[in-house]
């Protein structure tokens, strides 16, 4: 079917679910980054913050006031951005090998660096249970080149997803088997987690035991030509959205048919939902922030 503006409807339910029914156009709010990533709203104070990786900072955009300043500078070539059920920021660091907790005063928290002795790749994204765990993915990136990080050998060997106990601090491997582990995300009843592998291309599910560990994978979603999946989001219905990169943003409906795309000017990196109401979507793409306020509403901030 045709592109209707920013929406090409490749499912009729993309049109029938209101998926295409809000602004009719992209805003740009910021351009200039080399490469941005990590899009978090953050409801307390009505800002968004992102990450610009090789620029090694943090920006952060304001929505009463449409300004950019850098949140924070060096930032360890810093990519995925979170929340935890206490409010405090929770960043992957490329650079630094590392996932970290902002603490209220400013203070930065180490919450994994190791593990089993190595020092980690360079986690990438990371997703927060209601009960604290935290779950992280650690791809290669920002140890292959100097531009994301910091050129090393891998000490562990693979690319992993892990999880840190939230009563120990420890950090368990929770899957393994990936080529390149990117974006992760819990099923808004936290029973699945959802984790995108950028080099094959697949979004995968895994359903989580009792004790946080994961089990009974599956293959949720497969792209086709110039895929390659990044980050992933829920909205309120259950559709994913997934940061396609060259293919823009692809939405799915819960038994994992492609329903639609958002056509984004530049290669598309993450996506966030955000705002108000929790019906703007901030999109990363390469050098620029994008938004559009949608008649979809992102899944409910817990």
């Amino acid at each position: 079917m045709p592109a209707d503006g920013p929406y090409e409807i490749l499912d009729d339910r993309f049109r029938t679910e209101r998926c295409a029914n809000g602004d009719s156009r992209l805003e740009v709010l910021h351009d200039g980054c080399r490469w941005a990533e990590g899009p978090l709203y953050l409801p307390a104070w009505r800002q968004l913050i992102w990450s610009d990786i090789p620029n090694d900072r943090i920006l952060r955009w304001d929505e009463a006031t449409g300004t950019v300043g850098v949140f924070r500078t060096p930032a360890g070539h810093s990519n995925g951005n979170t929340l935890d059920r206490q409010g405090r920021l929770v960043t992957c660091e490329q650079g630094n090998r590392r996932v970290t907790r902002t603490e209220p005063d400013g203070t930065v928290t180490v919450l994994a660096d190791r593990y089993a002795g190595k020092r980690l790749n360079s986690p990438n994204d990371s997703v927060v249970r209601s009960d604290g765990t935290i779950w992280f993915s650690d791809p290669d990136f920002g140890i292959t080149s100097d531009y994301e990080g910091h050129r090393a050998e891998s000490e562990i060997g693979g690319c992993n997803v892990y999880r840190i106990d939230p009563a120990t601090g420890d950090v368990h491997l929770a899957a393994d088997g990936f080529e390149g582990p990117n974006g992760v995300i819990l099923s808004p009843d936290e029973q699945r987690l959802y984790v995108s592998d950028s080099r094959t291309a697949r979004i995968h599910m895994f359903d989580i035991r009792e004790d946080g560990t994961l089990s009974d994978e599956k293959v949720f979603a497969e792209g086709q030509g110039n895929v390659h999946f990044d980050n992933i989001r829920f909205d309120d219905e259950g559709r994913l959205w997934a940061a396609a990169l060259d293919d823009s943003v692809h939405c799915y409906h819960p038994d994992g048919t492609l329903i639609g795309r958002l056509r984004v000017p530049e290669p598309v990196s993450n996506i966030a939902f955000g705002g108000p109401k929790n019906n703007r979507l901030f999109i990363t793409a390469t050098t620029s922030l994008y938004s559009l306020v949608m008649s979809v509403t992102g899944a409910p901030r817990l």
